[in-house]
């Protein structure tokens, strides 16, 4: 499982929405850092090592690039400006998570000295990759976007027999993710078929959608996150804003701190000062002369409780007798009411 601070743990992804320019990604590193979230997470791309010309492009967003191989190129960066990017996340109090697409990636990261491996969807399959991540020893998060539970099924036998921790997200691999397509029943699922750890990594650039994944039980929180959806990239439209990510991690540890603290229904002394000031007594509607006898229509319910006969105990009074005048609104008392049934006063 990722190393927690708390539940869920939540990461803000920055993805490609750096274009390829290192100022632009500290800018995002700066921001993210004011939101409140505990990660901050990068795509590592070696472009000779995890690509090659013949790759198509997955959207035809870029205006700079001839071909998807050409964009990996101007998308990376060196291995000391990212030893520069991670001590920038570390002075800042960001865990630096990044996801390795090729093994020399791995190796990168490890001459980083990081803690932990998140795996995009796209290399659930990948087992070369995996048992380079395995030979780490370091805990990973598992995308699940585009796995079925047979080749989740196997991805975990194989971590499990490497004794690797690992945690699983549920992911639909879809830019932006309509709500019928968010998967959150696969939340408990994932936790029920595998026992680990279980997150939701969000495309659908809606606040609501990762507080609905924690109140189902969500661990780990992942989203991307872009300055503005109008931005060009593969991303933007299915990103979080700034503005936004604040306004996410204030609801999601509001909600997980409500969800750690039940409500006991069989218990209400805490609202006992509450229930005699918003309690009602008994009062009558009307002036009543000695002698009336009380119906349901004489009747009116007014605060506070314990001035009157309690309103919950109205069909006591019905069919009594009046001992005494009482004008209206005059709270209604057990001394107000003879001892002596209607019955029997109209038979003397």
């Amino acid at each position: 499982m990722a190393i927690k601070k708390q539940s869920p743990y939540i990461i803000a992804e920055i993805g490609q929405a750096h274009e390829g320019s290192l100022g632009i990604l500290y800018s995002y590193i700066y921001a993210v850092a004011k939101t409140g979230v505990d990660a901050v997470k990068f795509q590592m791309h070696i472009a000779e090592a995890e690509s090659s010309e013949y790759e198509p492009f997955r959207v035809q967003f870029s205006k700079e690039d001839k071909t998807r191989f050409d964009y990996w190129k101007r998308m990376g960066f060196s291995l000391e400006q990212w030893k520069g990017i991670k001590q920038y996340c570390d002075k800042l109090g960001l865990d630096f998570i990044c996801s390795p697409f090729s093994n020399l990636a791995v190796d990168w990261l490890e001459e980083m000295g990081v803690l932990q491996y998140k795996l995009g969807s796209g290399e659930i399959n990948n087992l070369l990759i995996l048992e380079k991540i395995a030979q780490t020893g370091k805990p990973v998060m598992l995308s699940s976007g585009m796995s079925s539970y047979t080749e989740l099924d196997e991805t975990v036998a194989f971590l499990k027999n490497k004794n690797i921790e690992f945690s699983i997200l549920q992911c639909t691999t879809a830019y932006p993710t309509k709500p019928e397509q968010f998967g959150l029943n696969i939340i408990q699922e994932l936790k029920e078929r595998y026992g680990v750890a279980v997150g939701f990594s969000d495309h659908s650039a809606r606040v609501e959608t990762c507080i609905a994944a924690t109140v189902l039980g969500a661990e780990i929180l992942e989203f991307h996150v872009v300055f503005d959806r109008q931005l060009y990239g593969p991303d933007s439209t299915s990103s979080l804003t700034i503005h936004e990510i604040k306004e996410l991690v204030i609801s999601v540890r509001n909600i997980a701190l409500a969800m750690q603290n039940p409500t006991d229904k069989n218990s209400n002394e805490n609202f006992t000062d509450l229930k005699q000031i918003f309690e009602k007594s008994l009062a009558v509607n009307r002036d009543l002369p000695l002698n009336h006898i009380l119906t349901f229509d004489d009747l009116e319910a007014k605060k506070p409780k314990g001035y009157g006969i309690d309103a919950s105990r109205f069909q006591e009074v019905i069919g009594k007798v009046l001992n005494r005048n009482l004008n209206q609104w005059d709270f209604l008392n057990q001394e107000d009411l003879s001892s002596t049934s209607a019955d029997r006063q109209s038979f003397l």
